[in-house]
């Protein structure tokens, strides 16, 4: 379909994500979903496209522990060895229908959540959240992390994948997703009270599934433990809709945000797949005792899918409990966020309404044209990782987009439409 102007077809675009229904149905291997995974050795990663030497330290921890966890190597040395040698390819998640937290590192054989948006017959995936501590996603590799995502594997994706079968519709995640902006969540720093709403609505079927007793308690336990387990489900869920809303290949909607940790990366409905991008901010915020900014790693992950979906750091004035969290000051600096992100958004979501907003709905459609006209870069609240590999998470705060991923957007699209 041909659209009249570029506010219509960008109207069409939010049309899409407003009716989209995202659905959690299964935790299944990474290699039975993604079929690039089944094709040698593969690691996917966060961000655009990137080379080993040019990936930060915790995302070259990342893929030392993956070949680790996947039995590549037997230490750390030939792990690092092998990857720096070129024997094994690097694919952005997002280039197969897939996202990842911090450094996005995914391989065969770690479990991925499954959402499937009904609303236009399309799949997401992720990688489940570790929790917290030493953890892969930073760039740990060490026998605590390999074991733990041995177990993960094992125990906890099996485990929810047959209590998702027992629910035979899987989870209606657009509910759980209005139950939780009232509850203080934002999607991105804080998940508490949507990992506590999954915990509800899957508990029942956990202690359904045949297994043992164990694994059943050492899985509620975990699940229990870990406030940001829904990020994932999040991640997966924006995912989701916005690639079912990109299929209207025309528009200056933002359809997704990205980073290395070396580039920012956007892409924008009327550019289809591809990529504009920009180097990389840092994230200023608090640090963890005895770390400050200068152990800050640059900005990287493929959790700002979750501000192009409008939640995140668009939806500050949803938490202000984890404002102080990121360095954001306080309730006043969270509502001045969020109304300064409605600047350069389209709409507000109806779905998703924030009772210290007033009841608006969360920011809705990041306008690649309001950026560049306003001088507005969308805000993002993120993890900080330490710059070195195997530290783990230093810190939270925020950071913001580079203008000029939107400029090279538009200037790119003008010369589609034959405007330049």
């Amino acid at each position: 379909m041909k659209y009249n102007s570029i506010d219509e077809a960008n109207k069409a675009v939010i049309e899409k994500i407003i009716g989209s229904a995202p659905f959690l149905v299964d935790v299944v291997p990474a290699k039975s979903k993604i079929k690039e995974l089944t094709e040698g050795k593969v690691l996917l990663h966060a961000g655009p496209p990137i080379k080993w030497e040019d990936m930060t330290g915790p995302m070259q921890g990342s893929c030392i522990g993956a070949s680790l966890f996947e039995g590549w190597a037997s230490n750390e040395a030939d792990a690092e060895k092998m990857l720096a040698n070129g024997e094994v390819t690097f694919i952005p998640c997002h280039h197969v229908n897939a996202v990842g937290p911090m450094g996005g590192i995914t391989s065969a054989n770690m479990p991925v959540v499954v959402v499937e948006n009904r609303s236009e017959g399309n799949e997401a995936y992720c990688t489940m959240n570790e929790g917290i501590g030493k953890v892969l996603r930073f760039g740990a590799y060490s026998e605590e992390v390999i074991t733990r995502l041995a177990w993960m594997k094992n125990v906890l994706g099996p485990t929810i994948a047959k209590a998702l079968k027992l629910s035979e519709d899987g989870l209606n995640l657009n509910v759980m997703i209005a139950k939780a902006i009232t509850m203080g969540d934002e999607f991105h720093q804080r998940n508490i009270a949507a990992s506590l709403i999954f915990l509800k609505e899957i508990s029942p079927y956990i202690v359904q599934v045949e297994m043992d007793e164990k694994d059943r308690k050492d899985v509620i336990k975990f699940l229990a433990d870990t406030d940001q387990f829904f990020l994932n489900i999040m991640m997966a869920t924006g995912k989701a809709v916005l690639d079912g809303a990109r299929k209207i290949e025309e528009g200056t909607v933002v359809t997704a945000m990205t980073r290395n940790g070396k580039d920012f990366g956007i892409r924008i409905s009327g550019m289809g797949d591809q990529w504009f991008t920009a180097p990389v901010n840092t994230p200023q915020g608090l640090f963890f005792t005895g770390y400050s900014q200068e152990d800050a790693n640059s900005d990287i992950g493929d959790s700002a899918i979750t501000e192009a979906f409008g939640v995140g750091g668009m939806a500050m004035i949803a938490a202000p409990g984890v404002t102080r969290f990121v360095g954001a000051g306080g309730f006043q600096d969270a509502l001045s966020t969020s109304n300064e992100m409605m600047e350069i958004c389209i709409d507000q979501n109806s779905n998703f309404t924030i009772p210290t907003w007033d009841f608006q709905g969360a920011c809705l459609g990041i306008d690649a044209r309001k950026v560049v006209e306003t001088g507005i870069e969308p805000v993002i609240n993120t993890g900080i990782a330490h710059k070195q590999a195997g530290i783990g998470q230093v810190g939270a705060g925020t950071v913001r987009a580079p203008r000029e991923c939107f400029e090279k957007a538009l200037e790119a699209y003008a010369q589609k439409l034959g405007l330049i």
